[in-house]
């Protein structure tokens, strides 16, 4: 039996919102900001895809650490949404639907809303590795993208 549950979150930053769309809709670009990614390497698109990888995560389990290699397609990549989903053997998958919006003086508002499925045995676990990676990379998030709007000014 399959168990399902959703957090949310949210990051400000002074960027330009397609510098936000950049990173975020690439997972290549985001071994930086996600704390468990070891490796990201892209693949063929599989169908309905933009694009696809195989994303290798360094997990724990007490004093054990170990490799896990799931694939992440992404769904939908426009100036205002982000949809990704990943899937990892067994029966589990993550989606995460972003949304960016403007904001004043210059800023832009990231809302995020995870979605996790696993079967019962695992939910608990992973349930509470993809919060804490997703909650880790929000606070890199927009250090990463405040850099990023630090940079000279484009002219008008």
């Amino acid at each position: 039996m399959l168990r399902r549950d959703t957090f949310q979150y949210s990051v400000q930053a002074r960027c330009p919102r397609a510098e936000a769309v950049a990173l975020l809709g690439d997972p290549a670009r985001q071994d930086e900001l996600h704390p468990l990614i070891t490796r990201v390497r892209r693949l063929p698109p599989r169908p309905g895809a933009r694009a696809s990888y195989a994303i290798t995560d360094r997990l724990a389990a007490g004093p054990l650490r170990f490799p896990v290699t799931y694939q992440a397609d992404v769904l939908v990549v426009t100036d205002d949404e982000i949809v990704t989903v990943a899937r990892q053997r067994p029966a589990t998958t993550v989606r995460n639907r972003t949304r960016l919006r403007d904001e004043p003086g210059g800023v832009v508002r990231i809302d995020v809303e995870i979605t996790l499925a696993a079967p019962a045995p695992l939910f608990r676990y992973a349930f509470r590795q993809a919060r804490s990676a997703h909650l880790g990379l929000a606070r890199r998030l927009g250090e990463v993208l405040d850099r990023a709007g630090d940079g000279p000014a484009q002219p008008a």
